[in-house]
């Protein structure tokens, strides 16, 4: 059995972030276990500019942006596992994957989950049908047309308005296929207003809010599908249902795994673990950040998180456990959830918090309290479930908190 103090699982944004962090705190024996031959993850296949201009201030492709990270690990010498699967992680730290040379077994010092979330398949969204060539995850797509340079269809219809969603919706149209419409069975989508802008108005997409793909119709080959509008109950509704033929769907939809196998408590908001300040789960000594803790709007805010999550593991590593006092964060009015859902008051730090809220609203007030105290305020003109909002609390403030934190929001005229 190996053992190493630090071992980071997945090698993407967040775990490239991590692991340097990490270094750079002091923590040098620190590994990555990535499942693809190189590291970079998905921003490999993002070929698409508008990354690093919060963090970077200069925009760049998603390539570019990952070359930055992955030239920090590599000059640092951490050691990258390649083409290794991780297939458990247990309360204790022992890390199970495999991979060419067969089953390797670590036992970390700490961990931090960092392997992003995967697209849910077909079968774990139910949909009926047949089981014809031509319905793909919008990851996936996006892998083979960027990637490998294969054309996924020429007539498609995506099941999701996130962000990759509506990317793929605009890649699609600019090799000359034909989107039919975007469908999110939300009321609302949960992409970034400008990616709804220049990714389906820009391209006259249409797309269709409260409406599920209700049947996959073809034998070999996708022929169609049949679309529903539902209820609040997230219920097709039989007389809406129509039927667009295409040849191609993609279905966008995320899911969280690994952590809920490892037996961390799960936010059943988010999907991801309940975490403090520092991205440490309720499970001691393991971390998560980016995608797999919350989905991002930005990569330039994952790498923020990672590297929270990449001193908060070097730290523990020297202190082991923390017996400082917390406080629970929560979402009051107007706010979907925050994030982290707990704090240590006597961090000695200021405390980002993260949250997303239920549904759009036009001008509003976000206000944290702890009881009766007022602790943080930010005004914004606009706000949507699609859009992440930071707000930080001081530590001055904080030191002084006795009762639990809500966040909330006031819609003003």
């Amino acid at each position: 059995m190996n053992r190493h103090d630090l071992v980071i699982v997945g090698g993407g944004p967040a775990g490239m972030a991590a692991a340097a962090a990490a270094y750079d705190a002091g923590c040098t024996d620190v590994v990555i276990l990535e499942r693809e031959p190189e590291i970079g993850g998905i921003l490999r296949q993002c070929i698409h500019a508008g990354f690093g201009l919060h963090k970077l201030g200069r925009e760049l492709t998603g390539p570019e942006y990952a070359d930055v990270y992955r030239r920090q690990v590599l000059e640092r010498n951490i050691r990258v596992y390649y083409d290794t699967t991780v297939t458990a992680v247990t309360p204790e730290k022992l890390v199970t994957a495999q991979n060419r040379e067969g089953i390797l077994k670590i036992q970390a010092g700490a961990i931090i989950l960092a392997m992003g979330c995967r697209e849910r398949s077909r079968g774990a969204l139910n949909i009926p049908g047949d089981r014809p060539a031509g319905v793909y995850s919008a990851g996936t797509a996006q892998k083979l047309m960027n990637c490998e340079g294969y054309r996924v269809g020429r007539e498609a219809v995506i099941l999701g308005s996130g962000d990759i969603g509506l990317i793929m919706a605009r890649r699609l149209s600019l090799e000359g296929a034909k989107v039919k419409a975007v469908c999110e069975l939300l009321p609302y989508s949960g992409g970034l207003t400008r990616n709804i802008v220049q990714c389906l108005e820009d391209f006259d997409i249409p797309l269709y809010l409260s409406t599920t793909v209700c049947e996959i119709h073809g034998k070999k080959r996708v022929e169609g599908v049949t679309i529903a509008q539902v209820d609040e109950k997230r219920r097709p509704i039989p007389e809406t249902r129509r039927y667009i033929p295409c040849d191609t769907l993609l279905l966008s939809v995320p899911e969280n795994e690994l952590t809920r196998a490892a037996g961390i408590p799960i936010d059943p908001v988010t999907n991801g673990a309940l975490v403090d300040e520092h991205c440490q789960t309720q499970a001691e000594g393991i971390f998560a950040c980016g995608n797999v803790l919350q989905v991002h709007d930005l990569v330039d805010y994952v790498s923020d998180e990672a590297e929270r999550a990449g001193r908060g593991a070097a730290a523990y590593l020297v202190e082991k456990a923390d017996t400082g006092r917390t406080v629970a964060v929560r979402p009051g009015n107007g706010v979907r959830y925050v994030l982290p859902q707990n704090v240590h008051t006597d961090c000695g730090e200021d405390v980002s918090l993260f949250l997303r809220v239920t549904q759009p609203f036009g001008k509003v007030c976000y206000t944290v309290r702890s009881g009766d105290t007022v602790l943080a305020t930010a005004k914004r003109f606009r706000a949507a479930p699609g859009e992440m909002e930071k707000l930080t609390v001081k530590a001055e403030l904080l030191k002084n908190v006795t009762q639990e934190l809500t966040v909330s929001l006031e819609v003003e005229a």
